[in-house]
């Protein structure tokens, strides 16, 4: 089995006993999914009037949304019974980046923010459904496909970044042209894809009689993916809407 998602990977449930009744169960892992979203909501939503009222974006909740969020993400993955405490702090980080950063986004193309949101739980939605009823399958050579996908991404973005300290810029990824606007695409196709992955995963977790904490780190992992999926809509959208001016 495979993930792209680190918090999410076979070796997470495999070497976890039977639980029985006190078991991980698939309800479970959606409730505390809707806590974690519910908590990033909150904090999203005070980062939002903050950077409205200034403004401008709140460059400091921001860094301490991303890097605080990192580095819970790493306490979690390495210490999964502490996922009840760690991953509701890691949705209130992420909030607090997302708000900020979807405020900026909406001064500059108003109505951006909300489309964004129903977009990626529209893409929950439909990659849910196509889960469920057996149009995607997770098989082996599906996730050996988004898992290459994914790391060839990370891995791009990586080389990006570094290129940016010496100020040379990226055009697929800053760049609002044709070749832009289908990499932009192709990145919220993958990601989406990893949803795929996660509910697998999930399922297999439930299966295998995880213990109940695995419940909040099987929400943990789905949170990183839908954050994933929200910026990356969001940078689109935005791409899109600059080459419309």
């Amino acid at each position: 089995m495979r993930t792209a998602n680190p918090a999410l990977n076979e070796q997470v449930f495999m070497a976890i006993p039977y639980y029985g009744e006190n078991a991980m169960t698939v309800n479970g892992t959606v409730t505390r999914t809707g806590v974690l979203l519910g908590v990033c909501a909150l904090t999203a939503v005070w980062t939002w009037h903050m950077t409205t009222a200034a403004g401008q974006m709140v460059g400091l909740w921001v860094m301490g949304g991303v890097i605080g969020g990192l580095i819970t993400a790493m306490v979690t993955v390495f210490n999964k019974k502490l996922a009840p405490i760690t991953g509701p702090i890691y949705a209130a980080l992420e909030g607090l980046a997302l708000g900020a950063i979807s405020a900026a986004f909406e001064m500059l193309y108003p109505g951006i923010a909300i489309t964004a949101i129903g977009l990626t739980f529209g893409v929950l939605a439909v990659m849910l459904v196509a889960y469920r009823t057996g149009l995607v399958r997770a098989t082996e050579k599906f996730k050996l496909g988004v898992v290459a996908a994914t790391g060839g991404i990370f891995l791009f973005y990586l080389v990006a970044l570094i290129l940016g300290f010496f100020k040379i810029s990226v055009p697929l990824i800053h760049g609002t042209g044709t070749f832009g606007i289908l990499f932009s695409l192709f990145v919220v196709g993958v990601a989406a894809l990893n949803l795929v992955l996660d509910f697998d995963l999930i399922e297999q977790g439930a299966a295998t009689g995880a213990p109940k904490y695995m419940e909040w780190y099987a929400a943990f992992g789905l949170m990183v993916t839908l954050v994933w999926l929200y910026l990356e809509i969001l940078r689109l959208l935005a791409r899109l809407q600059e080459r419309n001016r």
